[in-house]
């Protein structure tokens, strides 16, 4: 069983002290680091490590938003994380945690509200939008009683 850390900042005036100490500090074997936007998927380092893990090693971040960008990209992630029979660890987020039993039901409620969020059509309605004035609107184009933005 092997403890890897990942270690990410999205630009070069950025550093990356700070996760590695943390990182360091929770016994990670080897740290993966790279200077990359979250954003982009070629991120070569992630790549590597998600090669190189094995059932029974874990992945440690500091924080979540190091690995992933959005839920859909994390749940993605953690998914071949535990195809491969490893496990997860967030430093900062003790509840992303998925040596744990806790843990692993927190990231399956999230993974059900992210699916439950997807498939159904609020989640596509534009509901709360600033307006030019800088009110909020209802989809209906009026403004509630109180000025805000209507009960839809």
């Amino acid at each position: 069983m092997a403890v890897y850390g990942y270690a990410r900042v999205s630009t070069d005036g950025q550093s990356l002290s700070g996760q590695l100490a943390e990182l360091k500090a929770a016994k990670c074997e080897k740290i993966f680091q790279e200077k990359i936007s979250g954003a982009r998927s070629d991120r070569k380092q992630l790549t590597r490590l998600m090669a190189v893990l094995a059932k029974g090693d874990v992945l440690v971040v500091t924080r979540l938003d190091r690995l992933a960008r959005s839920t859909r990209d994390l749940l993605n992630l953690l998914g071949t994380i535990a195809e491969k029979g490893a496990g997860f660890k967030s430093l900062r987020n003790t509840w992303a945690d998925t040596t744990t039993a806790h843990g692993r039901l927190m990231l399956t409620v999230l993974g059900g509200l992210a699916e439950f969020e997807g498939s159904h059509p609020w989640s596509q309605a534009k509901i709360d939008r600033p307006s030019a004035t800088g009110g909020y609107r209802s989809p209906r184009g009026g403004r509630g009683p109180n000025g805000h933005c209507a009960v839809v």
